[in-house]
């Protein structure tokens, strides 16, 4: 059994202590809030477009400004922009990114407040190939790497500059991939590596992060990295990002499953939101975020998980019974909720992914169709979709019974009393509280029992969490929904709270579906949309097109968010396939192997095309790139036309 080693409790809300660290003005970790950072999109050596752009940045809230420096001359011009925000009163600590070439990191801690390397780009290539080391020549690769790293540690330590250790899945070297393999401990490492000689070298001013596209990777990296960090007596500030999260609503439910699963156990000191969008726009969403765990410590109280039977480190799907296609190996179900709908008809179900066809006859089903629809006591008089099945309260099913793929909804308490049941599937509505021995005992040997849980604490994630492990210490392999209630927020409100809620659960192998109740909440098919969202971004199903697409950067060599637009219009119906559109080349190569196809810029107006972590195609004409693009899919098998 997993002891809950990488926070502080499972079930009481408390920041994860580490050290102050100091960038510039602003403190990072210790008692200090969590801090907001993006970064800017422009070409570093335009000076006044990066200022323009970094006090829009600053005046939506951003505490920390990242800028990247890919050159010397970048590196240099650093000093120009900083002296022209200060001129302008503007005092935001700036943070140099440097991936490849550490004499332009050298020349940016001598000028900014903090510098951030990526340790897979910093002193190593990557080839993908597989070199055999023995602790011998293993050594001696890190010899070299020190050789190369401290001088930037030195000169960090002389002018007072913070550093971020910044490793990233996409980007991980040949000799950890060698050693490691492409997993959370390979990131781990990679990081400790360097970590280890600034400590030599008494150097302490260090922010970490673990940053991934894959969102399971990414949580399983940082809480691995904080207790290797204890192992070794380290307590570093964290900062949090989900890499390559792409735009829209995909992008900030990705970010809020990520990001939100690390700050519900009270995890991070700084974080990044990564949209493909203009950095301000980021601001709001990180705000959003973090606002929830303000009060969070006021929350009621959570009886405590002594052992935890969760691996936090690796995905593993609870073990559930199949009740009809609810549990066991099948995907989580959707339950759409329309109780509180005045009237139903068969044109309400278009915003749940159904549609019917008058001259067919017939309904047409997308990928993102709900499986069942909770209706409270209203009653359904029409013919429905043959796949979808409909949960009326008790009383009104007993009215219902005689039709097909009709359910009943119980409360727990009704449900202990013994009555009528359906001798197919009933829905039973728990919490915590009602997890008596005597409804225990009763679910475990219910093979038509499903769980639908819910929690008004507004710790709901832990005390839902502490639900499942009390049916796992009992033995108990009842199929469990995942409920929230939600009202008055805004659609984007609900993508964010509803993605951390429930993708904190779902990312750690629980849950066999989720419903969502949102009242004035947005509409009905944008409350489907995210709760499918919320299954692809926890990767637990999947129903459309992932694109794994980095922010726009000083380094992107094409217009991000108009050839992701482009990228999104001819391909967001191959369900399924996974398309990497990296700006630059820093992430491309890693990235490009989680993917199934890449588009990545290698030059001025120069595309190539990988499929996986292969080039197929070098040097595509910008112009060419998307039909090109298009083309390879078609020449793998991938392609499928989209239904008109």
């Amino acid at each position: 059994m997993q002891k809950a080693v990488y926070c502080n409790s499972l079930t009481k809300y408390e920041r994860f202590k580490t050290r102050e660290v100091m960038i510039g003005q602003v403190g990072v970790g210790g008692d200090n809030p969590i801090r907001l950072q993006s970064m800017t999109t422009t070409d570093t050596m335009d000076t006044e477009a990066t200022v323009e752009q970094s006090i829009r940045m600053i005046e939506a809230g951003c505490e920390i400004v990242r800028i990247t420096a890919p050159s010397r001359k970048d590196a240099e011009n650093l000093q120009n922009i900083k002296d022209e925000l200060h001129k302008r009163g503007y005092e935001t600590p700036l943070v140099a990114d440097i991936h490849f070439t550490p004499n332009a990191a050298e020349i940016a801690a001598r000028i900014v407040e903090k510098v951030r390397v990526n340790p897979g780009n910093y002193a190593d290539k990557k080839r993908f190939e597989h070199i055999e080391y023995t602790d011998d020549t293993y050594q001696q690769e890190i010899n070299r790497i020190k050789e190369r790293f401290i001088p930037l540690v030195r000169i960090c330590k002389e002018h007072g500059t913070a550093m971020r250790i910044g490793t990233n899945h996409g980007s991980l070297s040949d000799r950890i991939l060698s050693r490691y393999g492409d997993t959370p401990l390979g990131m781990v490492e990679s990081a400790l590596e360097f970590l280890r000689i600034c400590q030599e070298e008494d150097y302490h001013q260090i922010v970490l992060s673990m940053k991934a596209s894959n969102t399971q990777v990414m949580v399983q990296a940082y809480r691995l990295l904080i207790v290797k960090m204890q192992e070794e007596g380290m307590n570093y500030p964290l900062h949090l990002g989900v890499t390559e999260a792409g735009e829209g609503e995909d992008g900030r439910i990705k970010s809020a499953v990520g990001i939100g699963t690390l700050l519900e156990d009270g995890i991070g000191d700084t974080v990044r939101v990564s949209l493909t969008e203009e950095p301000e726009f980021e601001i709001p969403v990180a705000r959003e975020l973090v606002a929830r765990y303000a009060n969070r410590d006021k929350h009621d109280s959570i009886k405590a998980i002594e052992n935890n039977p969760i691996n936090p480190f690796e995905y593993t799907k609870r073990t559930s019974r199949e009740v009809l296609n609810i549990g066991s190996k099948h995907v989580p179900v959707v339950i759409a909720d329309f109780c509180l709908k005045e009237k139903i008809t068969p044109a309400s179900f278009f915003a749940l992914g159904y549609n019917y066809s008058v001259p067919l006859d017939k309904w047409n089903v997308s990928d993102m169709a709900c499986d069942y629809v909770f209706v409270g006591d209203k009653i359904i008089d029409f013919e429905i979709p043959g796949t979808l099945g409909i949960i009326y309260n008790h009383n009104t099913w007993l009215q219902q019974k005689h039709k097909e793929r009709v359910y009943p909804f119980i409360q727990a308490s009704d449900y202990l009393m013994g009555i009528e049941l359906s001798d197919k599937m009933n829905m039973i509505y728990a919490c915590l509280s009602d997890l008596s021995e005597a409804f225990i005992t009763k679910v475990k040997t219910d093979k038509t029992a499903v769980l639908l849980i819910d929690s008004w604490n507004s710790h709901g994630m832990a005390e839902q969490r502490r639900l499942f492990i009390e049916l796992m210490d009992n033995n108990c392999d009842v199929p469990v929904i995942i409920g929230r209630a939600y009202g008055n927020l805004t659609t984007e409100q609900l993508q964010l709270h509803s993605a951390t809620d429930m993708g904190a659960l779902l990312t750690d192998g629980l849950g066999d579906g989720i419903f969502i109740a949102a009242e004035n909440c947005g509409s009905d098919q944008s409350i489907n949309h995210t709760a499918f969202g919320i299954l692809q971004a926890s990767r637990t199903r999947i129903s459309k097109t992932e694109y794994i697409s980095c922010p726009s950067c000083g380094r992107t060599l094409f217009d991000l968010q108009e050839t992701t637009a482009k990228i999104r219009a001819k391909t967001d119906h191959l369900k399924g396939v996974k398309i990497g559109i990296m700006g630059c080349i820093v992430n491309g190569p890693g990235e490009m192997a989680d993917a199934d196809y890449g588009y990545v810029g290698t030059g001025i107006g120069k595309i190539t095309l990988y499929k996986e972590k292969e080039v197929v195609q070098r040097n595509i004409p910008e112009a060419e790139a998307v039909d090109a693009l298009i083309e390879l899919i078609r020449s793998h098998g991938d392609w499928v036309e989209p239904s008109v």
